[in-house]
């Protein structure tokens, strides 16, 4: 049978579901299993839509009849769904399930950044941001304007995250990224290929995102960087411009999530 019911929190079939909220923890063996975590109905059809593959399903009782054709699917395919208890899956995940299900999908391979970019026209680069909250929250903005492709540096948070999933609402399936490497060096390769670099950082000399919006672009590349510091001077260095959002009432930036909203929103 496809249904298993577990009762210890701490069999080995569910490995893949252990400490969930340690996000040191799954930052290595995510990557390692080649495995992520997709949760909660709607991200688990979003990435079902975009052909991704399950390894397993974990849920409450109830949601076998809410979700009976995943369960029939996962039965024909032989995938197992993994039943327990609300308390066995707590103790198993280290929080409470309230979205229903949790799935383990296979990690999709990264494809080289080349190949992504190749017939987009207007991309967004993620520069060593950390939070897992703001990468899914940019997602869902380059989603929402038709961003052709997000790329993400080596240090950058892992798009796949259960938490950057949840917040995007699936989004990170259906916009195509991968990690650019070596970074900032590609941003040469990226000029090379016919890219408007725009580098989105505090800067004397920046010029108006109302300027970059109102002039003609090929192919726009927009970076914005980490939570703290931002870009790095290596990449603004690079860039082919420095661009900044014109504010008031004293403000001189925003959170990264909601500044990359404004630009993508400026330039779609």
């Amino acid at each position: 049978m496809t249904i298993v019911r577990i009762d210890d929190p701490t069999d080995e079939r569910v490995r893949d579901y252990f400490g969930l909220t340690d996000v040191a923890l799954r930052r290595i063996l995510e990557p390692a299993e080649g495995l992520y975590l997709a949760e909660s109905e709607k991200v688990i059809r979003r990435a079902l839509g975009a052909g991704h593959r399950p390894r397993s399903y974990l849920m409450g009782e109830r949601w076998l009849t809410d979700l009976a054709d995943l369960v029939s699917d996962a039965e024909r395919d032989g995938v197992p769904v993994y039943v327990a208890e609300a308390s066995v899956i707590e103790a198993m995940t280290g929080f409470h399930l309230h979205r229903g299900a949790l799935a383990s999908m296979h990690r999709p391979q990264n494809r080289p950044w080349q190949e992504v970019v190749r017939d987009a026209r207007r991309i967004l680069v993620i520069e060593d941001v950390v939070d897992h909250t703001n990468v899914g929250a940019i997602f869902r903005s380059a989603a929402a304007m038709g961003t052709d492709a997000v790329l993400v540096t080596p240090r950058c948070a892992d798009p796949l995250y259960r938490r950057a999933v949840r917040v995007s609402m699936g989004t990170v399936f259906q916009v195509p990224w991968t990690r650019v490497e070596p970074w900032p060096a590609a941003i040469t390769e990226l000029r090379e290929s016919g890219w408007d670099v725009a580098a989105l950082a505090l800067d004397d000399d920046a010029e108006s995102l109302d300027d970059l919006a109102a002039a003609k672009h090929d192919k726009l590349c927009l970076v914005v960087g980490t939570e703290g510091d931002g870009l790095s001077r290596r990449t603004t260095a690079l860039a082919t411009r420095t661009v900044c959002i014109p504010m008031a009432g004293g403000v001189d930036s925003l959170n990264v999530a909601a500044a990359s909203a404004v630009a993508l929103w400026a330039t779609r």
